[in-house]
């Protein structure tokens, strides 16, 4: 199915791996071309080769630290008219309320809560002045089904899907949709990260993430690709009434007994 982005260009943050890298590829796909933000100038380079390679679309890459206001707003001024922003980048701990220093959760809140809203901020005009643009953001299932062991990440979260549903609310009469995706488990790095965080707090041992994720719907993970693949529809015209909400894809396990 042609998803109608031949020609658009697309920042992706949090781009150079996991869902950002999907997304990106999956952008490319479409004919789109790229720009992929993180912190890691050598990761980014790498993300940015792997495209290349298999699209023929132009990729550009930008460092910064994306939990800062300045590189926010550094980020903006180098690309200001892009047609799809994709809010991804953000790495909040897992952990209950007594294992998050104060400083490490304003630290991670800054990153992807404060960092999308900025970003929003940021690039949203630009779009409704032109009437047109879409904006994604990758949130996350602990918003809708909260636990103390992802506790600044289920608030966060929170947050996120009230903040992405008012404003998609607003930016249709310019033209311009907003949505989000909440992704349940997915097959990344951090997952990985996080799996071994929640075997600590369980067992007392992190070798024994692997007990951490089963009885996953279907079986497994989900794959990073296929979050990408919903937010290319949710962005493309063939998406176009979609807006305002944020789609949860959790196979169906928030309702699992």
């Amino acid at each position: 199915m042609d998803m109608q982005l031949q020609g658009k260009t697309v920042l992706v943050t949090g781009g150079s791996k996991g869902i950002g890298l999907a997304c990106a590829e999956a952008f490319a796909a479409e004919g789109c071309d790229v720009i992929l933000a993180s912190r890691d100038a050598t990761t980014l380079a790498t993300a940015a080769d792997a495209v290349r390679a298999a699209r023929q679309v132009r990729v550009e890459t930008f460092a910064a630290d994306l939990s800062l206001d300045a590189e926010r707003e550094r980020l903006h001024a180098a690309f200001p008219g892009i047609d799809i922003l994709v809010n991804n980048a953000g790495a909040i701990p897992s952990g209950r309320l007594q294992d998050i220093p104060i400083a490490r959760w304003k630290q991670a809140w800054d990153l992807k809560v404060m960092g999308y809203i900025h970003l929003c901020q940021l690039y949203l005009p630009g779009m409704e002045a032109r009437g047109a643009g879409a904006i994604v953001n990758i949130i996350g299932m602990a918003g809708r089904a909260p636990r103390a062991g992802y506790i600044a990440g289920g608030a966060g979260n929170a947050a996120l899907i009230a903040f992405t549903s008012a404003i998609g609310a607003a930016a249709q009469a310019s033209g311009v949709k907003v949505v989000g995706i909440n992704p349940a488990v997915t097959k990344t790095e951090r997952m990985m990260t996080q799996a071994r965080t929640n075997a600590k707090l369980k067992f007392g041992d992190e070798e024994r993430w692997a007990e951490t994720l089963t009885n996953l719907p279907f079986g497994r993970p989900i794959e990073a690709a296929e979050i990408a693949d919903l937010a290319v529809f949710l962005a493309s015209p063939r998406g176009h009434y979609v807006n305002g909400t944020v789609v949860d894809v959790d196979g169906g396990g928030m309702f699992r007994a």
